[in-house]
């Protein structure tokens, strides 16, 4: 085999699992997209629930520092995991090369190792994955984590969605005189707490939002949860609407919600990171799934138990996204400024 674990993806918790597969002796491959680990984790202006760190690209070195010194970790970037099968007495992953870096592999070549973890992260959701949005596919709306602080500072911004990324630009930037209307889906409330006592922010739960036609202002009719109808009024809109889970097609099992909870893999076949669960993205707890998920491969190496997924509620069920469970247990917040860049970041 080519080794005695395949990583697949070069976030946080991929990262983590080849410094723990390497504390115990075993040799690995970690596959990322992109030209570095960590690609989205550098794009995070600040990190407030990771312990050593308060911004993404401090962090990012960090990690990349202690994998450059991990001898049993090969990392192979510009290369695309597309098809992971799982057999009886081993695991195949298929790899495609997406962009010059280094050395690549030829397209559709196939890596072979005992046992692989897959921390390929999430991407991000567009609005015709929006049930309650109207009037945006096609609008060419960016994304709220691509804002140019300069350009909304003084202005009015709708916000469409109550993903994370809101609450990490207004803790990156505190002296911002922007004014936040965040219209949201009622299954959405659970992300608003961090940012619930910012005096810049208006939250507008909704049922439905229409966009206005192109113009200046934008405007966006919505019917509240309450039943009441109102137009909302700003100087420029942003996307906000969260991610879904990116794993390769193959082996790796889904839930109803298309998260991957490790309790429904394959033995071989080991899950860690944001695609295990809605509610679980974080980048502390990305890391420490990684570590639990190559000590996971460990043990099964060994012929040894191995009770991998944590808590009961790490398994993305659809609840989390359907408005089932209050909205106080969001958990704490998240510090990952916007989704996975498909490019790399895994």
């Amino acid at each position: 085999m080519d080794t005695d674990l395949l990583i697949v993806g070069g976030g946080p918790a991929a990262c983590a699992a080849a410094v723990m597969a390497a504390s115990v002796g075993m040799r690995s491959v970690l596959v990322e997209s992109g030209g570095a680990v960590c690609g989205a984790l550098r794009r995070i202006p600040v990190v407030s629930n990771v312990l050593g760190f308060t911004n993404g690209p401090d962090l990012a070195a960090a990690i990349e520092a202690d994998l450059a010194r991990c001898a049993l970790c090969r990392v192979e970037l510009g290369s695309r995991a597309t098809l992971i099968d799982a057999f009886e007495d081993r695991v195949e992953v298929t790899v495609e090369p997406v962009a010059p870096v280094g050395p690549s592999r030829a397209r559709g070549a196939r890596l072979t190792a005992p046992y692989v973890v897959v921390a390929t992260g999430v991407g991000p959701l567009g609005p015709e994955d929006a049930g309650w949005l109207g009037g945006v596919v096609d609008r060419g709306l960016p994304p709220l984590w691509e804002a140019d602080p300069a350009a909304i500072d003084g202005r009015t911004v709708l916000v469409l969605g109550a993903d994370r990324p809101l609450g990490t630009v207004a803790r990156a930037h505190p002296e911002l005189r922007a004014r936040f209307v965040v219209a949201y889906p009622p299954e959405d409330a659970y992300k608003t707490e961090e940012i619930r006592r910012d005096s810049r922010v208006e939250l507008v739960a909704v049922r439905r939002l229409e966009l206005g036609p192109t113009s200046a202002p934008v405007t966006a009719e919505v019917r509240t949860v309450e039943g009441e109808r109102r137009v909302l009024t700003a100087d420029v809109a942003f996307l906000n609407l969260g991610s879904a889970p990116a794993p390769p097609a193959g082996a790796v099992g889904t839930d109803s919600s298309g998260y991957c909870p490790p309790g429904s893999q394959h033995p071989r076949v080991f899950t860690a990171g944001d695609l295990r669960s809605v509610r679980f993205q974080r980048i502390a707890t990305a890391m420490g799934s990684g570590g639990e998920a190559a000590l996971g491969a460990y043990y099964a190496s060994r012929g040894l138990a191995t009770e991998s997924g944590g808590l009961p509620t790490e398994t993305g069920d659809l609840s989390a996204q359907t408005g089932d469970l209050p909205t106080e247990t969001g958990g704490p917040p998240m510090d990952v400024g916007g989704p996975s860049d498909p490019a790399g970041g895994g």
